[in-house]
């Protein structure tokens, strides 16, 4: 891509619309996780996580629009990547495991943009507290997938997917990382 003609402003624009779209698929797989994950307590935390991810889709559609902009709908982000290749998961623990790969990916990728210089402090406020929810996220869901998977006798399947998981997620954000990353250096 060519970001030569776009104005530092746009560029904020399209990382926060990657961001919002990876939230908005990451409430759409929750969605669907939800109702394979029944027990009282999984439900609390499933709707509690949800709303999370709903919120920060519109925390940064809300940054979108004090930027002046309107989000960019997008065809080929992370989460629609990684899904092409990952497949749809096959068991819970599956499930599970995609789950925490995509919520490290973001703490990640949120942790990477807040160590930037020259983060305007609204735009930190909102990484601030995106990752301070991701780190909740992912504590939660890995708990949950070890538990199902020592009661269902495979612990070893858990490791694995996240090992699958984890390198398809490094090979997919590699497509994605040069161009964000030339976006970031606005």
């Amino acid at each position: 891509m060519d970001f030569s003609s776009m104005s530092a402003n746009e560029k904020q624009i399209l990382i926060f619309s990657f961001y919002r779209d990876a939230e908005l698929r990451g409430a759409r797989l929750l969605f669907n996780l939800i109702n394979h994950l029944k027990d009282g307590d999984s439900q609390l935390k499933m709707s509690a996580h949800l709303a999370d991810e709903t919120r920060h889709a519109w925390l940064w559609t809300k940054r979108i629009a004090d930027l002046g902009g309107s989000p960019v709908m997008v065809d080929d982000g992370y989460q629609r990547r990684l899904g092409l290749r990952t497949g749809v998961p096959k068991t819970i623990v599956d499930l599970l495991a995609l789950t925490v790969v995509v919520e490290e990916r973001a703490q990640s990728r949120y942790n990477a943009h807040a160590a930037l210089p020259n983060v305007d402090d609204e735009t930190r406020d909102i990484l601030a507290a995106v990752t301070k929810d991701e780190s909740w996220h992912l504590s939660w869901i890995e708990k949950k997938m070890r538990e199902i998977a020592k009661e269902q006798g495979c612990e070893e399947q858990a490791d694995a997917s996240l090992d699958r998981y984890r390198q398809i997620d490094r090979e997919v954000y590699a497509t994605l990382a040069a161009d964000e990353a030339e976006l970031m250096r606005s």
